[in-house]
């Protein structure tokens, strides 16, 4: 069954069999990220489904949105892992499989008999990624970690209140699960490159905190980067709050005149080259740098001066960078979106009509999975997968009476 699994996908991990032992974000993003790429993808439950399944708005009980879009082409199989029964369907399924992501920490992981030297007896070139909260060579590596606290810890309230915020707030999305999702990924890929070159599987660790940090820090270290420090931290483009939207005379409109090039051109298409453009304060990117406050602001003032509509013809005229300020739901009738196919509607056999995307990426020969199985219900191929991993009918049968394993009804 594996094999048909395996023809029946596309893409450029076709063939790969990842072990997906993640729940709530940061692990589900990276293991969506591979099933689109063609990876067969076994999701490992509790009997209890993972946290985001019960997160609404939701059609149906254990359906939550950041779930079906975070899992969709991915199978499931509920275990009890603190049983010795779902603790070796584990490891069954693990010697099928070229790959095992985890966020799990690693010491419960070694409670459960599951840590990488476990795995890699019964499955001896096996890819081992563990996500975890930090470095387990720090002080911090036993410490728990959610998206909030590494935003926290890795300066992003700071960040905004030096931008304008009237107090240190998060940003208004899983930034820290994410980005580290992202990191997991080309872990995955990386090892099994390596893999494919010598032969050898190997254990991976993937911390938030330290990824997180390199992704602050690349644009904020700032003067900080030398010994003595030549200056403060931050950058100060980024943290000017008079980087936003622009007011114009009847909305908002994202504007970026960057380059010396988008200078000249916007003050030529206002009648200010002899005016503003000839302000020193204008003149060179490292001017600007210099004054970026003032050279924000009185862009401001100068946007509130045309409508939105009237803006972007003139700046598109002026090739000087624009877009429109979108919204969620203005981003599901983006017609980009649509053109392309990034954004489509899908009927999922218990969920009705969902909106779901396409793997940003296009490739030439081997393209990713653009339309992939729906996120599956808790269990719903349990009794598959144990079949896959070399169980009898009776054996199967057993497990799910002992409560070992769930399994979805049909």
């Amino acid at each position: 069954m594996k094999q048909q699994a395996d023809r029946a996908r596309r893409g450029p991990l076709s063939g790969v069999r990842v072990l997906d032992m993640t729940s709530v974000v940061m692990g589900p993003y990276a293991t969506q990220i591979l099933a689109e790429l063609g990876a067969d993808v076994i999701k490992v439950e509790s009997r209890e489904g993972d946290n985001m399944r019960h997160v609404g708005p939701m059609k149906n009980p254990g359906m939550g949105h950041i779930f079906l879009h975070a899992n969709a082409g991915k199978r499931s199989i509920a275990l009890d892992l603190k049983v010795d029964d779902g603790r070796e369907a584990v490891l069954k399924l693990a010697q099928g499989c070229d790959v095992l992501v985890s966020n799990v920490r690693p010491k419960a992981m070694a409670r459960l008999g599951l840590h990488y030297e476990a795995v890699r007896e019964r499955s001896p070139g096996i890819i081992y990624v563990n996500c975890c909260g930090f470095d387990q060579d720090g002080p911090d590596a036993a410490r728990p970690a959610y998206d909030d606290l590494i935003q926290g810890a890795t300066g992003v309230p700071w960040l905004m209140q030096q931008y304008g915020a009237p107090e240190p707030i998060y940003a208004p999305t899983t930034l820290c699960d994410r980005v580290t999702g992202l990191h997991a990924v080309y872990a995955v890929t990386a090892a099994l490159y390596a893999r494919s070159q010598t032969g050898q599987g190997q254990a991976v660790s993937v911390p938030m905190f330290e990824s997180m940090s390199q992704f602050i820090l690349g644009d904020h270290m700032a003067g900080l980067s030398f010994d003595p420090p030549r200056g403060e931290p931050g950058y100060a483009r980024l943290l000017t709050p008079h980087r936003k939207p622009y007011a114009t005379r009847d909305g908002r409109l994202c504007v970026l005149i960057y380059n010396d090039k988008h200078w000249r051109s916007f003050f030529e298409a206002i009648g200010e080259s002899e005016g503003l453009g000839a302000d020193p304060r204008f003149a060179t990117h490292g001017a600007r740098a210099v004054h970026i406050d003032a050279v924000y602001a009185e862009v401001s003032r100068i946007m509130r001066t045309r409508t939105t509509a009237e803006w972007r013809a003139l700046l598109d005229a002026a090739d000087v960078p624009n877009m429109p300020m979108n919204s969620p739901a203005d981003l599901l009738a983006n017609a980009q979106l649509r053109a392309t196919g990034f954004l489509r509607q899908t009927l999922h056999p218990t969920e009705g009509l969902l909106h779901v995307m396409a793997p940003p990426t296009k490739w030439s020969a081997t393209p990713p999975e653009r339309e992939p199985a729906p996120a599956p219900r808790l269990g719903e191929h349990t009794v598959e997968l144990l079949r896959e991993a070399g169980y009898s009918d009776a054996a199967v049968r057993g497990l799910l009476a002992s409560g070992a394993c769930t399994a979805a009804s049909t």
